[in-house]
């Protein structure tokens, strides 16, 4: 005779992801309200008490989703993927500009950004697909759908232009794909031309801005007369590479269809990334790789949030008594430089609470992905685990000047009522897979 031995709805629930969440929004509206006042002790923001309100809603979408059974955003996936398109061509179209980015709707007084719960859209849009489409079908059929799915948003972003926010899809996409079981040689595709396009766009970023004289080389990617020239003959190359594939199937043909479809595709994103980023993003770009250049300007925020980090110490200067953040070097401190002020007060042993949390929570995930009962919440969990990896990866190596400055916030931590649902709804959809495992 079989007994239930299904165990009680407390102890299904995951405790640790709860207050590891819990612990890092409770550090963070700390943070916010430090990042509000002045070294005489004024408060001159009041952006801690909106943050109080952003999570307490947050936390009520985290139990909406956590009790919606995880299967039904599978039926809603494609409806879902559709309207974040179309809120995303609105935006492009009555959005507000906010820090030189049309990003966000008005409603009311209050501001939206569609682009950040996009990601988690993307999240449930490439588990459907993967679940749907990824058994015993064509690999390559499968990849491109999901390389589809991803670049739509992400042309839409750019165009706004996000180039921080556009960039988190593509690990997402990287990470559920590989977790889907797709052939490897697919995943190298990306992963080689988003680094010939990075290291593309930093080279012509210092040719254009710093270099005494224009590097000859880069003058590929600004002027037309080059450019009419090598996009088409790259362009022919690729397709000729696939015709002979598709005619002869031989090795060679797969390489040489494989090379020259990263070179065509590498050169399309460096010229558009030229035509797209504007003159202060550039100067991001390369201030990450000297920020002595433009110490007043673009290199200000590097060296201010490397100093806040490094002065902390290993205790740190104490509750509300950083220097940088008080005496207002600090730019941005509330959303994209948190952490900075974090570190400057809480020290290394603060810095290292972070991290743990953080670190839990993406181990938690990897765990609810490992024992999830179906292939839809195992994709869903990692393409949770890979958007919150990067965001810490990217915020805080931004914070200590290993990373260029992309405006990324720190989840749970940075100011904002977009990104603080964003991953409050995705903790909801981690909750209600480990509660259905």
């Amino acid at each position: 005779m079989s007994q239930d031995r299904s165990p009680t709805t407390f102890l299904r629930l995951d405790i640790v992801l709860i207050l590891c969440v819990l612990g890092l929004m409770a550090l963070g509206i700390a943070f916010i309200y430090s990042s509000g006042v002045t070294s005489e002790g004024y408060r001159v923001s009041d952006e801690w008490s909106k943050q109080i309100i952003w999570s307490a809603t947050g936390l009520v979408l985290m139990v909406m989703f956590s009790f919606i059974d995880y299967h039904r955003w599978k039926q809603w996936a494609v409806p879902s993927y559709i309207a974040i398109l179309v809120l995303l061509v609105s935006v492009l179209i009555f959005g507000n500009y906010v820090k030189g980015a049309r990003a966000w709707i008005g409603i009311g007084g209050i501001g939206i950004q569609p682009s950040e719960f996009g990601k988690l859209v993307l999240i449930i849009t490439l588990a459907w697909w993967f679940d749907e489409r990824g058994r015993g079908a064509d690999g390559l059929r499968v990849w491109l759908g999901a390389i589809g799915l991803t670049a739509v948003p992400m042309l839409l972003i750019l165009i706004q232009p996000d180039l921080g926010t556009a960039f988190v899809y593509i690990p997402i996409l990287i990470a559920m794909a590989f977790i889907s079981g797709l052939d490897w040689k697919y995943l190298i595709f990306p992963i080689v031309t988003g680094l010939i396009i990075v290291v593309g766009v930093l080279g012509y970023a210092w040719s254009e801005n710093i270099a005494a004289t224009s590097s000859g080389f880069f003058r590929l990617f600004s002027e037309w007369k080059l450019i009419r020239i090598v996009l088409p003959a790259f362009g022919l190359l690729t397709i000729l590479a696939f015709i002979g594939l598709l005619f002869f199937h031989r090795r060679i043909y797969t390489g040489l269809l494989s090379f020259f479809g990263i070179m065509f595709t590498s050169y399309l994103g460096i010229i558009g990334a030229a035509r797209v980023l504007k003159g202060y993003q550039m100067m991001r770009l390369v201030v990450f790789l000297d920020p002595q250049i433009d110490p007043r300007g673009a290199g200000w925020h590097i060296i201010q949030s490397v100093t806040a980090v490094g002065s902390g110490g290993l205790l740190g200067k104490g509750f509300l008594r950083g220097t940088q953040s008080h005496y207002r070097y600090l730019p941005e401190q509330s959303t994209d430089f948190i952490f900075s002020i974090l570190a400057e007060e809480m020290g290394f042993l603060g810095s290292l609470l972070v991290f743990s949390l953080f670190t839990l929570i993406i181990l938690r995930a990897l765990y609810i992905a490992y024992t999830s009962k179906d292939r839809y919440g195992t994709y869903v969990s990692v393409g949770v685990a890979a958007m919150v990896s990067f965001h810490v990866i990217q915020n805080i190596g931004m914070a200590i000047g290993v990373m260029p400055i992309t405006g990324i916030p720190l989840f749970f931590l940075s100011y904002g009522g977009s990104s603080l649902w964003t991953a409050l709804m995705s903790i909801g959809l981690l909750l209600s897979i480990h509660y259905r495992r």
